[in-house]
């Protein structure tokens, strides 16, 4: 039976934590892959696809529950992770999909993009 990991109520989400959260190349690669799956995503899914260790995917995840930007359910070992989109539209209006969008167009330079469309770093 899977738990749900404490994370922010809605009201308590601070624009400049946010924001700060998806300022990483990293953890934006990350919402991106969440955002693009079509159910919730196992955390060891976003670690297989990353240029960096299964440690630094479980630090980033908690970046983003803690900014309220996601949610995380625990079921034994597995951690699931889902975009918290209705809190955060209802918040920050606009400013997901503003934020994912301007990734897509203009991605980081010198991030791997492998971990949401499965190709190869430059």
């Amino acid at each position: 039976m899977r738990r749900v990991l404490a994370h922010p109520s809605r009201e308590s989400f601070d624009l400049a934590q946010v924001l700060s959260a998806l300022a990483d190349p990293v953890r934006l690669d990350m919402v991106r892959s969440i955002a693009a799956s079509e159910s919730d995503l196992d955390c060891s899914a976003l670690a297989a696809g990353a240029d960096v260790s299964a440690s630094t995917i479980s630090h980033h995840a908690q970046v983003l529950r803690a900014a309220g930007i996601t949610m995380t359910e625990a079921e034994g070992r597995h951690r699931y992770v889902t975009l918290r989109r209705d809190d955060m539209e209802a918040r920050f209006p606009g400013l997901l999909e503003a934020v994912l969008k301007a990734h897509v167009t203009a991605p980081a330079r010198g991030v791997s993009r492998g971990m949401a469309s499965g190709a190869a770093s430059d």
